[in-house]
């Protein structure tokens, strides 16, 4: 892959800076930020403060070049949920909005990442209502209810995944539905251990779902037939999204609420190597859950995993060897770019390290409390994802926020109509969030 030079990193800010302060009501070109006073505390009695392993000007970061992906097939981009570096234009306008049905209140959450495929950008919402839009215009081309025989329940689906001409969607009442993108038709249902909270990752005609008791199910992607189950440890509690294996040549790397983290084989489901995230020094941002939600990521041959518990690692994919650790806790998916990795941790930091070695190059504090001196509202961060030099993220109050990739400044800021716990996607040259309460918003 082709690496950027300094003088195309350094214009590429400079535009992207200019673009932001000239466009009106252009992507994230209002209301530019004042940097935040004052010095950096810890957020709640017991955070763990992240700081740059380095003293004075961090080292140059290079990236590669943004490219453009037309499709955003699963959660996490693709199967082994790392995207790099990915193309938009500049000057980004928001171009439509459309309704996805029912966002999260206090009976249901609403957990799923769009996806975008074949010109149509999918959702599902927080009663399990599958929509599909036209990329271009937002016009909503179908709904399809998957809830069985139209069951009252209240459910939870963890999410959607492409691939051949069918979404597959994991849902909240233990089953996995393959519908049919051109019909909306429901092809087959297959029943599995438990409710699942993350999408289904798809890879080489295999579906691979985590449910909530800790199990992974892989099924075959034409019929939804089993093919093998893997056990992790059950627990009782745990953060109420999931997450998504990743998948790689022919491993499966899956993570469990339980802190647990195991290379599977794609084959059969035997285990090549098993590690665990868990922490003597546990984090009381939720209680004492150990729970790895982000995704973990493959890339050239390493696992990136981050958990709950204070605890961000680096493995060997063929040995399980773990290569680097970082006492750093999130629940929000590490983004890898390059030789790079970006991640928002429990303290709202975001932090930028080398991906061969763990060094923390910058941290940046984001906002926490909607209520600073009063520390009220807590503020939660999506995100980050990286499109064309800007590393961009949402937040529970409906801020969305550019940063630089490679200084941690903030290059501008704008307002969703609602707040955002979901990370964006990016697919040809589209920006999309996805609200809570179920908006989901175009910036092209």
């Amino acid at each position: 892959m082709g690496m950027c030079v300094m003088p195309r990193r350094l214009a590429g800010v400079l535009i992207v800076v200019m673009s932001l302060a000239g466009c009106g009501d252009a992507w994230l070109g209002e209301n530019k930020a004042p940097p935040l006073p004052g010095k950096r505390i810890s957020i709640l009695a017991q955070d763990h403060v992240v700081e740059p392993d380095i003293a004075g000007p961090a080292p140059e970061i290079v990236l590669p070049p943004p490219e453009d992906n037309e499709d955003w097939p699963q959660a996490g981009g693709y199967s082994n949920h790392a995207m790099h570096h990915m193309l938009v234009n500049d000057n980004l306008k928001r171009v439509w909005t459309g309704n996805a049905g029912i966002g999260s209140d206090s009976r249901r959450k609403l957990l799923a990442q769009p996806i975008v495929a074949e010109g149509m950008v999918f959702t599902v919402d927080a009663g399990s209502e599958v929509t599909a839009f036209d990329a271009k215009t937002g016009k909503r081309i179908w709904i399809r209810d998957v809830t069985p025989n139209r069951d009252p329940n209240v459910y939870t689906s963890g999410g959607l995944a492409y691939d051949e001409g069918m979404v597959y969607v994991a849902t909240g009442f233990a089953q996995v539905v393959a519908v049919d993108v051109k019909t909306s038709e429901v092809v087959w249902r297959q029943n599995v251990s438990g409710p699942v909270r993350g999408a289904p990752t798809v890879r080489g005609g295999r579906i691979f779902v985590v449910t909530v008791d800790n199990q992974t199910h892989a099924l075959a992607a034409e019929d939804g037939s089993p093919l093998w189950t893997h056990s992790g440890i059950s627990e009782a509690t745990g953060l109420l999204a999931g997450n998504s294996p990743a998948v790689d040549g022919n491993t499966v790397v899956v993570a469990y609420t339980s802190g647990e983290l195991f290379a599977l084989k794609i084959e059969t489901g035997g285990v090549i190597w098993q590690d665990s995230l868990i922490t003597v020094r546990r984090t009381e941002n939720v209680g004492a859950l150990m729970d790895i939600r982000g995704r973990p990521a493959i890339d050239r041959g390493r696992v990136y995993a981050i958990g709950n518990g204070d605890l961000m690692v680096c493995v060997d994919l063929r040995t399980g060897r773990r290569l680097w650790e970082k006492e750093i806790g999130g629940v929000q998916s590490p983004w890898i770019a390059g030789d790079y990795i970006f991640v928002v941790t429990n303290g709202n930091e975001v932090v930028a390290l080398e991906a061969k070695t763990g060094r923390i190059l910058w941290v940046t504090q984001m906002q926490s409390w909607e209520k600073p001196t009063e520390k009220e509202g807590r503020i939660m961060w999506s995100g980050p994802i990286l499109a064309s030099d800007r590393l961009i993220l949402g937040s529970s109050t409906g801020k969305l926020v550019a940063l630089s990739p490679y200084t941690g400044e903030m290059l501008g800021w704008d307002k969703s109509p609602d707040g955002v716990s979901i990370a964006p996607v990016v697919a040809g040259g589209s920006l999309y969030f996805l609200t809570d309460d179920a908006d989901l918003v175009a910036f092209r």
